[in-house]
């Protein structure tokens, strides 16, 4: 081969290298363009998403300023969330009802006298959609006989209900968890003293367990006897002082 040839299939062959690497530049730049434009796609769909559930929440905000609560300071024997939200939905839309359950010592006197043996509330919460809806129902059926069928067993109860005025459901719950909390925290408290109590108790008892039984030997009593030996008589008069003899 002559120095022509060699000349010719070096440039060739360099000709060919420079071509392949602007291919894999092309090649580069459309992966590095492809995936910029994924992650572009992403960050946009992750903005729209943020965006919708921000609007959800401010039209939950916006619901949710717009609702009354009516507070019920009484319930009738036998009423229940179910009865409660069938009564007073003729007057309007319901979110929401809370009642909550009577003490356990009052529940355990009233089964113990023979009385209903259900589940009783004592107080009770409701959330109507609409503020101005829940202000008409406390001041209709505020004091008013319930009414409805005659047999029903609240028939001639009075209703005891109040539009709670800038209040909230939120403030219910906080309410509530701050109850529990404390209902809690004073059951931990009284299960400790009891634990402490009882340990002591358990200590005091290995103690007194632990100590050696003492047995206390007295001797036994024998009749005395004089230097002799033998043993001393008593007088007849002495005998005779003792019991009772002539």
């Amino acid at each position: 081969m002559n120095q022509v040839e060699a000349f010719g299939l070096q440039k060739s062959s360099g000709v060919e290298l420079d071509r392949m690497l602007v291919e894999e530049q092309v090649v580069a730049r459309t992966c590095c363009h492809t995936e910029d434009g994924k992650s572009s796609d992403i960050l946009i769909k992750k903005e729209k998403q943020k965006d919708k559930r921000k609007k959800s929440l401010m039209n939950e905000a916006e619901k949710a300023d717009r609702r009354g609560v009516c507070y019920l300071s009484r319930l009738p024997p036998h009423m229940n969330p179910s009865k409660l939200r069938q009564i007073l939905s003729k007057f309007g839309e319901i979110q929401r009802i809370y009642l909550a359950p009577e003490d356990a010592a009052a529940q355990v006197r009233r089964k113990k006298s023979g009385g209903f043996r259900g589940q009783e509330f004592s107080e009770g919460w409701v959330e109507f959609t609409e503020k101005i809806i829940a202000k008409r129902v406390a001041k209709m059926l505020n004091c008013q006989q319930i009414g409805g069928k005659k047999r029903s067993s609240f028939y001639y109860d009075l209703w005891n209900i109040k539009y709670l005025s800038k209040f909230k459901w939120d403030d219910l719950t906080e309410e509530i968890a701050t109850k529990n909390a404390t209902r809690e925290q004073k059951l931990a408290l009284e299960l400790s003293a009891a634990k402490r109590e009882r340990d002591f108790y358990l200590s005091k008892k290995q103690k007194v367990e632990m100590k050696p039984k003492v047995i206390r030997k007295f001797p036994q009593k024998k009749p005395a006897v004089n230097e002799t030996g033998e043993t001393k008589e008593l007088s007849r008069d002495i005998l005779a002082g003792v019991f009772g003899g002539s």
